[in-house]
């Protein structure tokens, strides 16, 4: 799950993804690094989903009002994935703005998990915590239902109640889950790109 489903306000609004970064919509980063790692993407955006037919993925609106945050871009996915794919008991998900992603986030995140003996997981780089990029089970989606209607929004708060591994990336050269919330910052990863030569990164 691309989670795409806030207001952006941060970058004047619209659409972060969309946003160009060398050429390219800041989503298309994403799936290029996303993709290979799982069996299918779909994306968390409010609104008229025409606007992303380009990318060819199926969008699911927030399942509540008022934009609640990532929390209900999560429950959408595993609703869906409940729906559409019974077989499947996870769903990683990733900021639709985070253009540098690592190539081995989705089986490294299995691993702690596992390791932890933990329902869930989630990314950190240089000491911080990023609890939108996660691995969720599709199993806990009744529960976190009830949480975001009874105004549950942190993440990880709503993860202490059942366990969540943590899996580490350094930050250096460039943190692997840079995200452009500003302008400024889409600036940056431009720069970012230019040094790396466009080498895989992470």
């Amino acid at each position: 799950m691309v989670l795409a489903g806030g207001l952006a306000r941060r970058m004047g609004g619209g659409d972060k993804p969309l946003r160009r970064l060398a050429g390219r919509p800041l989503l298309a980063h994403v799936l290029e690094r996303l993709t290979p790692q799982v069996a299918e993407v779909v994306l968390n955006a409010n609104g008229d989903p025409a606007r992303f037919a380009a990318f060819g993925l199926t969008v699911l609106a927030d399942p509540l009002p008022d934009y609640p945050g990532p929390l209900a871009g999560v429950l959408a996915a595993l609703d869906w994935a409940a729906a559409h794919r019974p077989g499947m008991a996870t769903v990683l998900s990733v900021p639709g703005d985070g253009p540098f992603l690592p190539p081995d986030l989705a089986a490294r995140l299995e691993a702690a998990r596992q390791a932890a003996g933990v329902p869930m997981a989630c990314a950190a780089s240089g000491g911080w915590m990023h609890p939108p990029i996660g691995l969720w089970p599709v199993a806990l989606r009744g529960e976190l239902r009830a949480a975001l209607l009874a105004g549950e929004r942190k993440i990880d708060r709503w993860t202490a109640r059942f366990g969540c591994a943590t899996a580490e990336w350094p930050a250096v050269p460039l943190d692997p889950f840079f995200n452009a919330n500003t302008a400024e910052e889409l600036a940056a990863a431009e720069t970012a790109l230019q040094r790396a030569g466009r080498a895989p990164i992470g």
